[in-house]
């Protein structure tokens, strides 16, 4: 069966996207994203170096980009301004690439999502080019307006970025994914693979993470049993489960021709 995840044209085998913050050193994080079988995986363009320091560590040595999909990031960024230059200085170290995660946050202590700041942003990079992958609160009003303006996929929140506290809100999650023609992501919140799971079983079309796997005791093991649980949630929705039976049972064994009957 091909299911490929496409974005932007593109296909991708792994429907688990990673960030690439967080780890002890660069060696880890290459190991850690090996074992999670990404392919995209996604860069804090104001917190790492890619090239616009030169004589420092470059994490590009340790992700190729003939290896990986770049994905360069806004965090950090708290206008719509500071995102679009960040993603214009993007553009121009990795030689023209246009795939790009935006995300424009409120403040500094939850980091929720600016909407009013990320439409403005996204409305900007979309005229100017870019394919734009938008965190955004999960809120399906405006995830709808951010598909309609041209977006390349819509990454709502889980919960608050970093927490770990998993899916808060399904059945907003479930109201975005049923309206959208474009990729639906979970972006933030993620703590463990139970809950990967689960937003891939609510038919979400990937997940991101970074702190679930960066600060796991083990971030390799904690990156092979995410990309377990992405493949397993994403096949339990194709499957199609059974239906919940409130107050009635059905037996998995024939009740007919039972001994004494």
């Amino acid at each position: 069966m091909n299911d490929s995840l496409v974005i932007a044209g593109k296909s991708y085998g792994s429907r688990l996207l990673v960030g690439t913050g967080k780890y002890k050193d660069f060696d880890e994080t290459r190991a850690a994203i090996d074992a999670s079988g990404a392919e995209i995986v996604t860069v804090a363009i104001r917190r790492t170096n890619i090239g616009q320091n030169p004589g420092e560590p470059n994490l590009l040595d340790v992700l190729p980009p003939e290896r990986f999909t770049i994905l360069p990031n806004t965090a950090g960024c708290y206008t719509a301004d500071d995102a679009v230059r960040t993603l214009r200085l993007a553009r121009e170290l990795l030689d023209g690439h246009a795939l790009v995660k935006l995300e424009v946050l409120g403040d500094p202590k939850t980091l929720f999502p600016n909407m009013p700041e990320t439409l403005k942003a996204a409305e900007i990079l979309v005229k100017d080019g870019f394919d734009v992958m938008v965190y955004c609160a999960d809120d399906p009003i405006q995830a709808k307006m951010l598909e309609d303006m041209g977006c390349a996929a819509v990454m709502p929140l889980a919960s608050l970025i970093g927490s770990g506290m998993g899916i808060l809100n399904p059945w907003n999650l479930r109201l975005i994914i049923d309206q959208a023609s474009v990729p639906v992501l979970v972006d933030a919140g993620v703590g463990t693979a139970s809950d990967a799971a689960i937003a891939m079983e609510l038919g979400c079309d990937g997940v991101l993470m970074n702190t679930a796997i960066a600060h796991a005791q083990n971030p390799v093991l904690m990156a092979s049993a995410m990309k377990k649980a992405v493949e397993c949630g994403r096949e339990a929705f194709l499957a199609g489960r059974m239906p919940r039976k409130f107050y009635s049972a059905d037996p998995s064994s024939p009740t007919s021709g039972l001994i004494g009957s």
